[in-house]
């Protein structure tokens, strides 16, 4: 029979590894995103569109929570003129979430 101390051992891999692919998903889904919006702002070489992606990335460790993605891109789409509002960048990010999460697990 398995002990407690088995038991919490196997539910904190559980919770590292879960806690590891989200942190995965959501820097993937904050790539493709970045991807995304270089091509909104008129970036068309692919280091350029590279280069944006991993700020796009970058700025999520300003805080908690996607807030600080959402300006960043938000004031850079503002920048270049962009129509694309907030509530289009939320769903552009739940829609690349999915996305995002099948590439991760793909892998």
């Amino acid at each position: 029979m398995e002990s407690f101390e088995d038991r919490r051992k196997d539910f904190e891999k559980k919770f590292e590894y879960d806690q590891e692919v989200k942190f995965k998903t959501i820097a993937r889904r904050n790539r493709l995103l970045g991807e995304w919006v270089a091509t909104e702002i008129g970036i068309k070489d692919e280091n350029g569109i590279k280069e944006y992606a991993g700020k796009v990335v970058m700025a999520d460790f300003a805080e908690p929570g996607d807030q600080d993605v959402i300006r960043k891109v938000m004031a850079d789409l503002n920048a270049a003129s962009s129509n694309i509002t907030e509530q289009e960048i939320k769903s552009k990010m739940e829609e690349l979430i999915g996305v995002a999460k099948d590439q991760i697990m793909k892998q």
